[in-house]
């Protein structure tokens, strides 16, 4: 738990992002030089493709861990597991959304702590861990709601898996209403 606690103090210190897509939104990279540049430097390697290894969302299930609280914060780990038969990867940042029982989204998307992603590869049954934090609106008086479900995509993906939220109120509104994310580590956040 030391781990994710400081990860809660580098994302309420540093700047944050709103939520969007991890790639040009086609699963490829921006390019990065243009070829008719003449080089004399040896070629770099280029970074592996994970689009054959990526995990899709009919490969994972989605959970969220036990309430971390800390310094007026709440905070989840939003948990996703392979449960395919093959080995496959996650990088960067889950989509999430609180829902109504009516599937209508609750508050704005949760903003993304300023983090480098790195590629986590996961065997079947194996899990990656992303925070989901924001003030406990006990203290900090934002508007709430009591959402029926979470929806969490996958990175790189467009449909989302649903996780029940039986975890109370959240922000949706007014002072300190942010929710923030981070990017996805090894493990379960336990």
């Amino acid at each position: 738990m030391a781990i994710f606690r400081s990860s809660r103090a580098a994302l309420l210190a540093l700047p944050v992002l709103f939520l969007g897509a991890c790639d040009n939104g086609d699963g490829t990279a921006a390019p990065t030089a243009s070829a008719a540049t003449p080089s004399t430097a040896a070629p770099s390697t280029p970074a592996p493709s994970t689009d054959g290894t990526r995990c899709r969302t009919a490969d994972l299930s989605a959970s969220v861990g036990r309430l971390d609280p800390g310094a007026g914060q709440k905070n989840f780990p939003v948990v996703l597991t392979n449960d395919s038969d093959r080995v496959c990867t996650l990088r960067g940042y889950p989509g999430a959304a609180f829902v109504d029982a009516a599937g209508k989204q609750l508050g704005p998307d949760p903003k993304r702590s300023e983090a480098t992603p790195t590629t986590v590869e996961l065997a079947p049954g194996g899990s990656a861990w992303a925070g989901l934090s924001f003030a406990n609106p006990e203290i900090s008086e934002a508007e709430t709601a009591t959402p029926a479900e979470l929806l969490v995509t996958p990175p790189d993906e467009r449909d989302p898996l649903k996780v029940p939220w039986d975890k109370g109120e959240v922000p949706i509104g007014g002072n300190e209403s942010s929710v923030f994310l981070t990017v996805f580590g090894p493990g379960s956040g336990a």
